[in-house]
């Protein structure tokens, strides 16, 4: 008989042990449980040490960090009928964990199929050309309509980056030729302008020599005198044999005039 009394004490123990086991719960910082007594909510609790009632409570833990949800590829028509294949990211968190739990189920996969529905919708209002050039106020419009329509979820979407843009060949094709074009464009432009300013130079010179005959017989004396350093062509200036002794006595004559 003691011996049965000692075996049912030590099953008693350890059964209240199992209890107290799971009547204790310890919450990290980040974490939080929204708890349930006899399917009637009562609160959250958290972080620290949490008490609750076995097999009477039941609760949902709740991470409240920053979650970040890949977006996969999403088949969108821009406005100019373009097909392209976009994929994003979104950064969101738990702000409210009542709403996260009583107010939608699986509030991740939510967030996951209202992003790629908004991501289709909001791009496929924009040409090609503004969805390769303003980005950055697109992620902000996503960022904002998404966080609209979670906010009564307890969720706020941080942010909402657009991260590739998969261009069919054809397209690639197009833009690459339209670069090109554009660089040809410009390079043109470029040398107009420049023989635009050496014409100004130019006529600005030809006015000066103009009025300044020695000026102009002077250029005319160093054009030789650069032609004979070549040593392959015989010039006379002025009588004298067309050699470098000679254009430099022809220069001298015409400085002392």
């Amino acid at each position: 008989m003691p011996e049965t009394l000692i075996y049912i004490l030590i099953i008693i123990i350890i059964f209240l042990i199992l209890i107290l086991a799971s009547a204790i719960k310890i919450m990290a910082e980040y974490q939080r449980i929204v708890v349930f007594r006899l399917g009637r909510l009562i609160g959250i609790k958290g972080p620290g040490l949490v008490f609750i009632i076995p097999i009477i409570d039941t609760y949902i833990k709740l991470d409240l960090r920053t979650r970040v949800i890949d977006v996969p590829k999403q088949r969108v028509i821009t406005e100019d009928n373009v097909t392209v294949d976009v994929d994003a990211v979104v950064y969101f968190r738990i702000v409210n964990p009542e709403k996260a739990v009583i107010e939608v189920q699986r509030y991740d996969v939510a967030t996951s199929l209202l992003a790629q529905t908004t991501l289709r919708d909001v791009l496929g209002q924009q040409s090609l050309d503004e969805l390769l050039s303003k980005r950055e106020e697109l992620n902000k419009s996503l960022q904002t309509i998404i966080d609209e329509a979670t906010d009564p979820w307890g969720i706020k979407v941080s942010a909402v980056t657009i991260r590739d843009v998969a261009l069919p060949e054809e397209m690639l094709r197009a833009i690459a030729k339209q670069a090109e074009a554009e660089r040809e464009k410009r390079s043109r432009i470029i040398i107009a302008e420049g023989e635009l300013q050496a014409a100004k130079k130019m006529t600005e010179a030809a006015n000066f020599y103009e009025k300044t005959p020695t000026a102009l017989r002077l250029r005319e004396l160093q054009t030789l005198a650069e032609i004979a350093r070549e040593k392959n062509l015989i010039i006379v200036p002025g009588g004298d044999i067309g050699t470098t002794a000679g254009i430099a006595k022809a220069v001298n004559k015409e400085v002392q005039k």
